[in-house]
């Protein structure tokens, strides 16, 4: 990443001071910066506790002006404000200006020597929405700094916060310090975020001990050996010949080349739709080898795949395609199939369109790969959705019953429907079955049910659902369809409550008791093909909540006794 000027202002009890730094600061970006602390001196004010080297790290010391000693009088009217709310002292952060970072700004000095640091943030969010370019979130950026200023690397991971965190919250993580390191440049705030608040109530940096360090170094040397002992069983396993075979849609039914049923079942395996991907490679094994599934849902990003996402490096679309290329040979030489989802919202577009002329004569005939054309249709007609059209017409009457599932939204006004896409993948020669999704966030399947879509030179449509808590009716909306094609439920899954899907309206936050087992139930009941959702511990609602892959108690626990064999009964039909 190219280094951009980035600039800061503070303000003392006395001065106001301007500069401008460079650094690995984002493109685009213009930081309004409320604090500033080069060392003790400048601060006028007690020594900070020894528990906490942030001096007055919960804002609670005030000077004459009534704001907290060493963190400057913030500006209102630019979305910085120092506020109290039953007796929390707390710096709001609004983004007014969308793309452009709003944030608080300290630098921390260390104690000589320090070896490891525990840093914890006391936050909460409202209505965080992600920004177009990167990071586009509510996080804390972080730098070891030298004497003088310079910059040390590695420098310690980004700690984010949570969009939608209505209640008080502490996030705590430890690091390791690098030697020569005097002092910590420490920026939480909101980076490039479309819009949303973040209050900041308490900031700790907190040495850690040569017992704990100790023990930080040893499971980092452990988590190397481990790694190293995966990597040598992947490579062993990407040598094993190919196993998967191919299948064909007859009526509701998936069926192999012996003519007996094949019934889909496995994981959603995430990160390579916002990244060059997060432990794929494993994630796969386990989930085919432990977990037992016979299907990988990897949804993908098309801006990655053409070398077009923000900040990718020129030339890198190979080496994503690369993972994609080896995602695949991992699941053929175990005997499954890899659904390669487009990971797109709202109607796909010509970039999409692209994407599936060049991925299709990639993937071509391949018994491993399935081909799901667009994540998730919505805002649009069932006319708009088959057939294409102008987004903005008339004739492009959106059925959806919740539009604000995900902030984000239509980038085009002409669509492609995916009939569209179908002739296309199959003007390659590809015969690969393909798999559509539906309207409303890909839930719906009512417009399919008398009018599906053709292809009469492949190996047949899969229809797809993703189904939610906060979907009912699943009788007209899924199964209706299911009663004359086959299904692919490629998104399901349920939170534990709705604390972190506040976007979801109270109206339709449906019961959550027993859904987990009713949707696990109605999908064996019925054979529907499916991927639980998601085998990510970042990425709700979450499978596995850490990466020893233990399954989370409220959904994860159900998709791997489903997938191990164990039957549910169907109790409530939502």
């Amino acid at each position: 990443m190219m280094a951009l000027p980035l600039t800061y202002c503070y303000i003392s009890r006395s001065r106001k001071f301007c500069s401008s730094l460079r650094g690995k600061a984002f493109a685009g970006l213009i930081a309004v910066v409320l604090g500033l602390t080069l060392q003790p001196s400048l601060l006028g004010q007690t020594t900070a506790p020894a528990e906490n080297l942030v001096p007055n790290g919960g804002f609670e010391e005030k000077d004459p002006s009534g704001a907290p000693v060493a963190w400057g009088k913030g500006d209102p009217e630019k979305g910085l404000s120092w506020q109290e709310e039953a007796g929390e002292h707390f710096m709001r952060l609004v983004s007014q200006d969308p793309g452009k970072a709003q944030m608080l700004y300290r630098v921390v000095p260390l104690p000589a020597g320090l070896k490891g640091m525990e840093v914890t943030f006391r936050y909460r969010t409202a209505s965080v929405v992600k920004g177009d370019k990167p990071p586009g979130d509510a996080r804390a950026i972080m730098h070891y700094q030298q004497a003088g200023g310079k910059k040390i690397e590695p420098a310690p991971p980004a700690i984010t916060f949570s969009p939608n965190k209505k209640e008080w919250t502490e996030v705590t993580k430890r690091f390791l310090v690098p030697a020569g390191a005097t002092a910590l440049e420490m920026m939480p705030g909101l980076w490039n975020v479309k819009s949303g608040t973040l209050d900041i109530a308490e900031i700790r940096v907190k040495p850690m001990t040569d017992t704990e360090v100790a023990a930080m170094l040893k499971a980092k040397d452990d988590e190397k050996a481990l790694q190293e002992k995966r990597e040598a069983i992947i490579a062993k396993e990407m040598t094993l010949p190919s196993k998967s075979v191919e299948l064909k849609v007859s009526g509701n039914k998936v069926l192999g080349p012996d003519g007996k049923p094949v019934w889909l079942q496995g994981l959603c395996v995430d990160s390579m739709e916002w990244s060059y991907g997060e432990r794929v490679q494993w994630s796969l094994h386990v989930a085919i080898d432990e977990w037992k599934s016979n299907a990988i849902r990897l949804p993908v990003s098309r801006k990655f795949w053409f070398g077009k996402a923000p900040y990718q490096k020129p030339g890198s679309e190979e080496e994503y395609r690369k993972k994609v290329d080896e995602a695949v040979k991992l699941v053929s030489t175990k005997g499954g199939w890899l659904v390669l989802d487009l990971h797109g919202f709202g109607a796909p577009t010509e970039g999409d369109l692209a994407f599936w002329k060049d991925a299709a004569a990639r993937y071509k005939n391949n018994p491993a790969v399935i081909f799901e054309l667009f994540n998730e249709p919505h805002g649009i007609s069932w006319k708009i959705w088959r057939d294409g059209g102008n987004v903005k017409s008339p004739e492009n009457v959106s059925t959806d019953v919740n539009p604000s599932e995900n902030s984000l939204k239509l980038d085009r006004d002409i669509a492609i429907g995916m009939q569209t896409l179908i002739n296309a993948v199959r003007e390659t020669g590809a015969k690969n079955i393909i798999i559509a999704g539906g309207v409303d966030w890909g839930y719906d399947l009512t417009g399919v049910v008398n009018a599906p879509l053709n292809d009469p030179s492949g190996n047949g449509i899969i229809y797809s659902s993703h189904i939610y808590p906060w979907k009912k009716d699943w009788q007209p909306k899924v199964l209706d369809a299911a009663a004359r094609y086959p299904i692919f439920i490629g998104e399901v899954g349920t939170p534990p409550d709705y604390s972190s899907f506040s976007f979801i309206p109270m109206k339709e936050r449906y019961p959550i008791e027993g859904w987990a087992n009713d949707m696990i139930a109605l999908i064996q009941k019925h054979e529907l093909h499916w991927t639980g959702f998601s085998f990510h511990p970042n990425c709700g609602p979450m499978v596995i909540k850490d990466w020893d892959y233990t399954p989370t108690p409220y959904w994860g626990i159900y998709v791997k006794e489903a997938l191990q064999g164990k039957k549910f009964e169907l109790k409530a039909l939502r």
